[in-house]
């Protein structure tokens, strides 16, 4: 079973274009966003129709992004692909965060302890948490998920962590909640004791409520100077969460994000 990247196209896309003050850059990310999620080429019909942009106005965006190396053209096929010059950004990118090389260990032991899949996570500036690095447990079956995978900040059990620890009022916290989707959603009554129960254990658990079926537990961890805000959750299939065996895991988790916070500052 894998869990999907949450990719901004169609309206929504537009809609975030639109708000953008620098348009032209919006549409490139919205277009990168798209093929970077595709397999095999798309037309530039295809292209624009996802995106919510005029056929010309995309064109000239992709024209832009051969040219730099981030997509490339299939002069064949009349398809658009993501290009070597795109890996070589993310490789960069991913070599310069310190992040995922600190707590990739915590990651491989919570897996091997736990059979769980554990991943750390962190916010970006849209407000959605980016899975950063993971780590599966050798089980027969397991759960996997995309580093690169992004989702709402305020979803799941990591969700219920960011509004424990934002200065947000019950208000603003329920209209954001109000936006989020869920498989199973929970009341929102419900939804905040638990965040005020984070405030208090410092942990957070989604039983089944982001994804049916699935149990997550999550903790983020402690700020270093940079002030990021980053979280590691192990997520596992709810008939092996058992009482007993989230108790183990709340105390290993905490562990884990007290010895990567450490290492951070």
């Amino acid at each position: 079973m894998s869990i999907s990247n949450d990719k901004m196209t169609g309206p929504d896309a537009e809609s975030e274009t639109a708000k953008s003050r620098a348009p032209a850059v919006a549409r490139a990310a919205t277009v990168l966003r798209l093929l970077a999620g595709e397999r095999s080429g798309l037309g530039v019909s295809e292209i624009a129709r996802r995106v919510g942009l005029v056929p010309s106005t995309c064109l000239h965006v992709l024209r832009a992004l051969v040219e730099e190396g981030f997509i490339k053209f299939d002069s064949e096929k009349k398809t658009y692909l993501t290009g070597i010059g795109l890996l070589t950004l993310v490789r960069d990118s991913v070599a310069s965060n310190e992040y995922p090389k600190v707590v990739q260990p915590a990651l491989d032991s919570l897996a091997a302890q736990h059979q769980v899949t554990a991943v750390a996570v962190e916010l970006d500036s849209r407000e959605r948490m980016v899975v950063v690095a993971l780590a599966r447990s050798d089980s027969m079956i397991s759960l996997h998920a995309n580093v690169g995978s992004r989702f709402p900040s305020l979803i799941s059990a990591t969700g219920r962590c960011v509004a424990a620890a934002s200065n947000l009022s019950r208000q603003e916290l329920r209209e954001r909640f109000e936006k989020l989707r869920w498989e199973r959603a929970p009341k929102f009554d419900d939804w905040y004791a638990d965040v005020e129960r984070t405030k208090a254990d410092g942990i957070a658990l989604d039983r089944g409520n982001f994804i049916r079926g699935i149990t997550i537990m999550a903790t983020l961890i402690p700020p270093g100077p940079d002030r990021a805000t980053r979280g590691i959750a192990a997520i596992g299939f709810d008939h092996h969460m058992t009482e007993k065996s989230l108790r183990l895991l709340r105390e290993s988790l905490l562990d884990a994000a007290r010895t990567t916070g450490a290492q951070l500052r």
